[in-house]
């Protein structure tokens, strides 16, 4: 689906964003990509939607390279932005000027999701609330029935009960050939959801690993003490949360934000179980 390889890439001549960044990202996953502000994530997603461009290294997204801003290949992207603009249009005019870019836009699949997030389909998208029209992209974006989803920051002003119905939308809009990139800062509200964690810090990725190995080399619980076999910890009420390895293969569950504020902090301890 995706190669990347050996990327640089930087908005001002000598500081690079990237440097000499690769991975591979392959269809029927939704993978998770964090980091702290700065890091790089909306670039990366930018990059591969072909609206930046790097100075060196290549990146294939389904056997094109996005810098060329190829037709068939747009067709097969759709990139969900952190920021957006909406016109003063309903939704049935945006649907009729931006549909016919994407041949297998599903009509009754985005009438079905728009339900579902209770959007007021007569009412115009500049009068909506930002969580709405948000919702409303998110809607458009998965009846485009891209095989490339990228969503930068997709739940940032939506209310709780409106990510647990995202988090049920996204998983049930996974299938074989389609690819899900989420992007965002609140790592909690992709519990569940993800299958593969890709993780920027220091211009580089610091983890890319699936739930189930992470599950399975380290092990996140509460103790009541720290010693030599905590990787890291954060004091709770009744001890230290904690990551260890997971020497007697016990079953625990992932701890997103415990996870990402280990990597950023204990990153040189955690990169030599993972290689």
């Amino acid at each position: 689906m995706i190669k990347i390889n050996n990327l640089n890439f930087g908005y001002s001549k000598g500081q690079l964003l990237f440097k000499n960044l690769s991975m591979q990202l392959q269809n029927g996953h939704i993978y998770g990509l964090l980091g702290k502000n700065g890091a790089g994530k909306s670039t990366l997603l930018k990059n591969m939607a072909g609206l930046v461009y790097a100075e060196s290294g290549t990146l294939d997204v389904l056997g094109h390279h996005p810098a060329k801003r190829e037709p068939e290949l747009l067709a097969q992207i759709c990139f969900i932005p952190e920021e957006f603009y909406l016109p003063s249009v309903k939704i049935d005019a945006f649907v009729k000027a931006n549909a016919a870019f994407y041949p297998n836009f599903d009509h009754p699949y985005f009438t079905a999701l728009l339900a579902e997030f209770d959007i007021p389909v007569k009412q115009k998208l500049i009068n909506m609330s930002y969580g709405q029209k948000k919702k409303v992209i998110i809607a458009f974006g998965l009846a485009t029935q891209a095989k490339l989803v990228i969503m930068d920051e997709p739940t940032n002003g939506l209310d709780i009960p409106s990510k647990a119905q995202f988090r049920k939308i996204m998983a049930s809009a996974l299938t074989e050939d389609r690819c899900i990139i989420i992007s965002t800062h609140q790592v909690r509200d992709l519990d569940n959801l993800i299958d593969t964690v890709i993780m920027l810090d220091e211009n580089s990725v610091a983890l890319k690993a699936s739930v189930d190995e992470i599950t399975d080399k380290l092990c996140f619980k509460r103790v009541k003490e720290i010693d030599e076999t905590v990787i890291y910890a954060e004091q709770s009420l009744a001890g230290y949360n904690a990551v260890m390895p997971n020497y007697h293969q016990e079953d625990s569950k992932l701890d997103m934000e415990l996870l990402f504020n280990a990597v950023l902090a204990e990153k040189n301890k955690l990169k030599p179980i993972f290689n």
